[in-house]
């Protein structure tokens, strides 16, 4: 008898431990009150610091303030680095990632995507003084990428005899084509339209034609928490419905910023 009330009892604790582990994470979120975002922080004008308030800003940080509204949530920004993204998301340190993470087969089997509410140029700049053409100049020279960025795998790709110098973020591998660390510098094109103006009166550089990829962005979560999925995606439908998706992306690189870029896509399903 008391043999028996034990295994009751120890099965129905491992049916507990089973329905907890499982628990939607979704519902998690609205009850502990808070949406933890990874971003990196050091990204302008996606994640980075105000330079009066010091508190992080930017594209997608607005994207993260937009989710959390949406679940009557408080936001928390957690910084990451990009080599962290996927791991900080799969060990449950954070709910979401919106941190210039592009789509790839390779990332998409590890975590869900949302649906893309950015889509980048992957491209490569060099010094205006070594009178490089396109990609192809590149060929068996050193280029730098932010270690484990959509730049890295392009570069590899794109540029298969190129030797790849990663550094952890894009500021410090755009200041090793600076020093003459290496021969190119590849990042997304917006960071190298900003990374020119700053030193066209020094050291210009040459963006180069063609773009190594096009990226389309995505809000990372773990795998199988489809309700929160279905939630964060719904709210990108209704941004982009609205407008909102297109004024966040004026805020930050239309017309009146340093940019001056048009928005050429709209939120939509990523086609892998």
């Amino acid at each position: 008898m008391r043999k028996a009330l034990i295994t009751t009892i120890t099965a129905a604790s491992l049916s507990f431990l089973s329905a907890t582990a499982s628990a939607d994470q979704l519902a998690d979120i609205k009850q502990k009150g808070t949406l933890v975002c990874g971003t990196l922080g050091t990204a302008e004008p996606f994640s980075f610091p105000n330079p009066q308030s010091r508190e992080i800003q930017g594209y997608d940080v607005d994207f993260c303030n937009a989710v959390a509204k949406s679940l009557g949530v408080k936001l928390e920004l957690k910084l990451i680095a990009v080599a962290a993204r996927i791991p900080e998301l799969q060990q449950g340190r954070v709910d979401v990632v919106a941190a210039n993470l592009g789509w790839s087969p390779e990332r998409a089997e590890q975590i869900a995507y949302s649906d893309a509410y950015y889509v980048s140029l992957q491209k490569v700049a060099t010094k205006r003084a070594d009178a490089m053409k396109t990609t192809t100049d590149l060929a068996g020279k050193r280029v730098s990428a932010t270690k484990g960025s959509s730049s890295e795998q392009a570069v590899r790709k794109a540029i298969p005899t190129a030797s790849t110098v990663t550094y952890q973020d894009p500021p410090a591998a755009f200041l090793a084509l600076q020093q003459g660390k290496v021969d190119g510098f590849a990042v997304s094109e917006l960071m190298l339209v900003k990374f020119k103006q700053q030193v066209e009166a020094t050291t210009p550089i040459d963006i180069l034609e063609p773009a190594l990829m096009v990226e389309p962005w995505g809000i990372g979560l773990r795998k199988g928490e489809e309700s929160l999925l279905k939630h964060v995606n719904g709210v990108l439908e209704s941004l982009e419905k609205s407008g909102e998706a297109s004024r966040i992306f004026d805020k930050w690189l239309g017309a009146s910023t340093p940019y001056n870029m048009k928005r050429g896509f709209k939120i939509e399903a990523i086609k892998g």
